[in-house]
């Protein structure tokens, strides 16, 4: 089976796909349209489905022989952000595929329709996932507690990310590295309530604006005094509201942030002093605050011996040349996450940025988008490593 030629050979059906999901994207558990899209598609391929987590679907491909259950994971959902591409596929809707969900979605459907047509040649069973609500970090939670790891069973599970979150990921590149791949994301949202007054007479007030500073800037020390310098956390406060006039002190001030890291004993070091920075900041200068932390999403966690499986497989797709193993994980999050909290499985990226055609604008921007060249990519590396895993287990 040469799977380089027959997935080249749908690469009009995967335009296609991802061009008409483009068209529809929708937000979080809201994904009618999309569901309904997804699972007309599979129905033509007669591959039987089954809906969970309100608009989640997953669907079952079953081989000639016992064996084990490899998943492969999409998620579909798009970002509230109006599109500004100009591209006649354009966005219909009031928000917009600013992340590539709609190509991750087109990939899995190829993936599904080579599969069934080939499934007398599986020595065990796919689960295709496709996945509401990444986008909030709360699908892949939602349908694990559904049940979509089980019956039957998943032993190991593969997802992928096309764009550009590793800029060193280029045009039609593979990139992956054991372990941890990705961070985990918290929020953090902080009152800070003080004594409102006369701009002039500050002695008798209690600056929540001062204060709030203070406490930003001393969340920035848990990065360069608390952490260890060669594991990667960021800080970042992203929203600060308070006062009404240049000379009125306000009653209040409110902020909240991203907290990122890698490793789990940095997370809960993080929380920690998070919220002691800021209750003893406030205390210390007369102030009431509180601050509420909220753990988003973990890192994703590849499991190192389906990880080398992988990068064999993706050699045969891509070559050597094309094959870069990742030295340090992003910042940016993914709730694959979950599943690979469950069972050992790798997550990798497909670069798809290309300067030429001015596809140069980063994830969720107006303006993303993806080169189609390389969809083929993604459902190639799927079904050589879904073949490659049933072969060495």
């Amino acid at each position: 089976m040469n799977v380089i030629d027959i997935c080249m050979g749908i690469q009009a059906d995967i335009v296609k796909w991802r061009r008409d999901l483009h068209e529809i994207p929708e937000l979080g558990m809201e994904l009618e349209k999309t569901h309904k899209y997804v699972t007309d598609e599979l129905t033509k391929m007669n591959i039987s489905y089954k809906t969970i987590s309100k608009t989640g679907i997953v669907a079952i491909i079953e081989g000639i022989s016992d064996g084990p259950t490899i998943a492969i994971r999409a998620d579909m959902d798009g970002l509230p952000i109006k599109e500004k591409t100009k591209l006649p596929f354009s966005s219909k809707n009031n928000c917009m595929h600013a992340c590539g969900h709609d190509a991750h979605t087109s990939m899995l459907l190829a993936t599904a329709k080579i599969l069934s047509e080939n499934k007398n040649l599986l020595k065990g069973n796919v689960k295709l996932i496709f996945q509401p609500a990444e986008e909030i970090s709360s699908g892949a939670e939602a349908m694990i507690k559904e049940g979509v790891l089980e019956n039957p069973k998943v032993d190991f599970i593969l997802g992928l990310h096309i764009g550009a979150l590793f800029p060193e990921v280029k045009l039609g590149m593979i990139g992956v590295k054991s372990g941890y791949i990705t961070s985990a994301v918290d929020k953090i949202s902080v009152t800070v309530k003080g004594k409102g007054g006369h701009g002039a007479m500050p002695h008798l007030s209690v600056d929540p604006i001062l204060i709030a500073s203070e406490i930003i800037s001393s969340l920035q020390k848990i990065v360069s005094r608390e952490t260890n310098p060669h594991h990667p956390v960021v800080v970042t406060i992203g929203s600060i509201n308070g006062g009404s006039s240049w000379n009125i002190i306000p009653e209040k001030v409110t902020f909240e942030g991203t907290i990122r890291s890698i490793y789990p004993e940095d997370r809960d070091m993080l929380e920690k002093r998070v919220v002691e920075i800021c209750e003893g900041v406030g205390k210390a200068n007369g102030a009431e605050v509180k601050a509420l932390y909220e753990r988003i999403c973990p890192s994703v966690n590849n499991n190192p011996n389906t990880t080398d499986l992988l990068i064999k497989s993706a050699e045969k797709i891509v070559g050597n040349e094309k094959l870069l193993i990742l030295e340090n994980p992003t910042m940016v999050s993914e709730d694959m996450a979950y599943y690979l909290e469950e069972v050992p499985g790798t997550f990798f990226f497909l670069g798809s940025n290309n300067p030429q055609k001015k596809i140069i604008y980063p994830h969720h921007h107006p303006k993303f988008t993806v080169d189609e060249d390389v969809l083929w990519i993604g459902p190639a590396v799927f079904i050589q490593s879904v073949f490659d895993f049933f072969d060495l287990i």
